[in-house]
C-alpha cells in the first residue's frame, strides 16, 4: 500500500508539473502573439497636476509633525488664502486672456535597447504641443537610457525635437544614465541638467556579431548564404566572414559615427567634440566641464523649485493593457530581477562604490 501510494504522489508530481510547463508555454505564445497586435494610438493620456501632490504631501508631514490646534490654524489661514486669491481671479477673469503664468509640462522616457518607450513618448508630446503656448511653456522630460538601436533612438530624438520645434522651451534631466543614444536625446535640450554621478556621453557605435562558422565546419554542417547585391550581407553568424565584409562593416559603423557626431555638433555646437566623441563616459560633474551638461541638480530639486512659481504636470501615455499584458508585464519584472541579482553577484572586476 505504501508503494502504491508513493508511486501515485511520483506520477502525480510528474504530471503537475508537465501541465505547468505546458500552460506556462501556451501563455507565453498567448503574449508575444497578443504583444504583436498592439495597435499604436491603443491608450490614454493621464496628467497630474503635481503643485496638488505635493501640498498633499506637505499637509500629510505637516500633520504627522506639529500640534493639532496650531495645524488646524494653518489649515484655516490656508483656506482663507486660497478662497481669497479664487475671488481676486474671478475678479480678474475677463481683463486676462487665459493663462498668463507659465506651466511646465513633465514627460518620462526609461529607455532600452530598442527605445520601447517612443511610442508613449510620441503620444504625450503631441498631446502637450496642443496646449503648449511658445514662448512662455516649458516641457522637462526625465530621461534615463544607456542607449540602443540607431534608427529607434534616431526617432526618439526626433520626437524631442519637435517640441523645439514648436518654440517651446525643452529641459532634459538626467538622474543616472543618458549615454549614446541616450545622450542623442538629452542634446535637443535647450537646457540639459544632471545630477552629480550620473552617467553621460558614451558618444561612439558598437556592434557585437558572433560567428559560429568554425564549429558548423568542424560538425561538416553547411551554412550558405546567397544575396543579390554585392553588400546586402556584409557580415554573417554562420557563414564565412571575408576580410572585404569586415572593412565594409566597419566603413558602415564609421559613417554611423560621422552622423551621430553631426547631430551633437548640431545641438550642442560649442562641445569639443574631439575631445567627447571617442566612445567615452564621465560623470555629471565630469560633463559640466566638458560642456556635455549645463547644471548640476536632480530633476526632483529642479521640478520642486519649479513648482513655487509654475503649475507643473506629469503627462504620460498609459497603453491599454488586458489581463494577458498585466501577467506577461509581472513575467518581465521576476525576470528582470531575477537577472540583476545574478549580474550583481558575478560583477567583481567592474567598478564599484
Amino acid at each position: 500500500m505504501y508503494e502504491f501510494f508513493s508511486d501515485y504522489g511520483l506520477f502525480l508530481a510528474k504530471t503537475i508539473t508537465l501541465a505547468v510547463i505546458f500552460i506556462g508555454a501556451i501563455l507565453i505564445i498567448i503574449l508575444a502573439a497578443s504583444h504583436g497586435k498592439k495597435k499604436h494610438g491603443e491608450g490614454e493620456i493621464e496628467i497630474e497636476h503635481l503643485n496638488d501632490k505635493l501640498s498633499e504631501t506637505q499637509k500629510a508631514i505637516k500633520s504627522a509633525v506639529m500640534d493639532k490646534e496650531a495645524f488646524e490654524h494653518e489649515l484655516k489661514a490656508e483656506k482663507k488664502a486660497d478662497k481669497e486669491k479664487a475671488k481676486q481671479a474671478k475678479k480678474q477673469k475677463d481683463n486676462v486672456r487665459e493663462e498668463d503664468g507659465k506651466r511646465i509640462f513633465v514627460l518620462d522616457f526609461d529607455g532600452d535597447i530598442r527605445a520601447s518607450d517612443v511610442a508613449s513618448l510620441r503620444e504625450s508630446v503631441s498631446a502637450v504641443l496642443t496646449i503648449a503656448r511658445p514662448g512662455t511653456d516649458e516641457v522637462v522630460v526625465r530621461l534615463e537610457s544607456g542607449g540602443g538601436m540607431v534608427h529607434s533612438y534616431g526617432l526618439a530624438a526626433s520626437q524631442m525635437l519637435r517640441v523645439t520645434s514648436a518654440g517651446v522651451e525643452l529641459t532634459v534631466c538626467i538622474d543616472e544614465v543618458a549615454a549614446s543614444g541616450g545622450y542623442m536625446m538629452a542634446c535637443t535640450g535647450q537646457k540639459v541638467i544632471a545630477a552629480p554621478f550620473a552617467i553621460v556621453g558614451s558618444i561612439g557605435v558598437v556592434a557585437q556579431v558572433p560567428n559560429f562558422h568554425r564549429l558548423l565546419k568542424k560538425n561538416d554542417i553547411d551554412f550558405e548564404v546567397l544575396t543579390a547585391g554585392e553588400y546586402k550581407r556584409t557580415l554573417t553568424v554562420f557563414g564565412e566572414n571575408t576580410d572585404e565584409g569586415r572593412k565594409k562593416f566597419v566603413h558602415d559603423l564609421n559613417e554611423t559615427h560621422d552622423l551621430f557626431k553631426d547631430f551633437i555638433h548640431q545641438q550642442r555646437p560649442s562641445l569639443d567634440l574631439t575631445r567627447v566623441a571617442n566612445g567615452d563616459v564621465w560623470y555629471g560633474s565630469q560633463a559640466l566641464e566638458l560642456g556635455l551638461v549645463d547644471e548640476l541638480k536632480t530633476s526632483d530639486e529642479y521640478l520642486l523649485a519649479a513648482c513655487e512659481e509654475s503649475d507643473v504636470y506629469l503627462v504620460s501615455y498609459e497603453q491599454k493593457t488586458g489581463l494577458m499584458d498585466k501577467i506577461g508585464e509581472m513575467v518581465s519584472v521576476a525576470a528582470e530581477k531575477t537577472t540583476d541579482r545574478f549580474l550583481t553577484k558575478a560583477r567583481r572586476s567592474e567598478i564599484e562604490l
